[in-house]
């Protein structure tokens, strides 16, 4: 039996990055979707519902265009005491969520989806906490003096596999979420999938 066509609806370079060295076979298309309008819409969700809710919108937005394929959306939300946080839109935006992040714990929310023409096959959602140490403004000036733009495309403004695991000195969760996709779930649903041999 053939193996069902699988896409990642994803530009981020670390989810590429993880099904690559897993040995999983995709091809990688953005999805062209309105995030803000998505969580405009899920105002009281909680941030395990909002990113699980855009992972099944990004690869429903390919899945429409692709029939047949299974398509992979992931999604990361970052929350810091109790307050949802983006990407930062600027450099400067970046130092003042670094500042805001210094001394407490980014609660990173991880969601993953596949679906398959007009149904979610499958969804998982997993959280990361991780410790900011302090962070002095001569520290976050030479971070983003090496991180800028990278970490403009990630929320909460790190690369763990980079520079990033500076920012902390404590992380509780699965390695693979705070990369940014909870990857042994989605191997599992893989193999369910037939896109995997189990």
């Amino acid at each position: 039996m053939t193996a069902p066509r699988l896409i990642l609806a994803s530009k981020s370079a670390s989810r590429r990055a993880m099904l690559d060295a897993a040995g999983v076979p995709y091809e990688a298309m953005p999805a062209d979707l309105d995030e803000r309008a998505i969580e405009d819409g899920l105002r009281d969700a909680s941030p395990e519902e909002i990113a699980e809710a855009l992972s099944v919108a990004k690869a429903a937005a390919l899945a429409r265009a692709h029939p047949l394929a299974l398509v992979l959306g992931s999604d990361s939300l970052v929350v810091v005491d109790g307050e949802r946080f983006d990407k930062p839109t600027s450099r400067e935006n970046a130092a003042e969520h670094l500042a805001f992040f210094s001394g407490k714990v980014i609660e990173l929310h991880s969601a993953a989806a596949l679906v398959r023409d007009d149904t979610c096959e499958w969804s998982h959602t997993d959280c990361a906490r991780l410790k900011v140490r302090d962070l002095s403004a001569d520290f976050i000036e030479h971070y983003l003096r090496h991180e800028w733009p990278e970490v403009g495309q990630t929320v909460g403004c790190f690369r763990i596999e980079a520079m990033g695991v500076q920012l902390f000195e404590e992380i509780e969760g699965d390695q693979f979420t705070v990369l940014g996709m909870p990857l042994l779930p989605v191997l599992a649903a893989l193999r369910v999938q037939g896109v995997l041999p189990s």
